[in-house]
């Protein structure tokens, strides 16, 4: 079976904010480097912290992220 891989549209919807990795981290409650990580594919969130980034941008969680 193949693995599911997870992408996302981090970098589009926060730079669409105007905010910078810092600004969305502190907004969100985690460090800069685990944006960066995720907006690089080299770490996936958790589910609640995936919810809590499209609260935060103001999109659809299915807009953020997808397989």
């Amino acid at each position: 079976m193949d693995q599911l891989t997870l992408h996302t549209h981090l970098k589009q919807a926060r730079t669409a904010q105007g905010l910078s990795q810092q600004a969305l981290a502190d907004l969100v409650g985690v460090s800069r480097n685990t944006i960066s990580s995720i907006e690089t594919g080299q770490f996936s969130p958790t589910a609640k912290l995936a919810l809590v980034l499209s609260v935060a941008l103001d999109v659809s969680f299915e807009e953020l992220f997808y397989f």
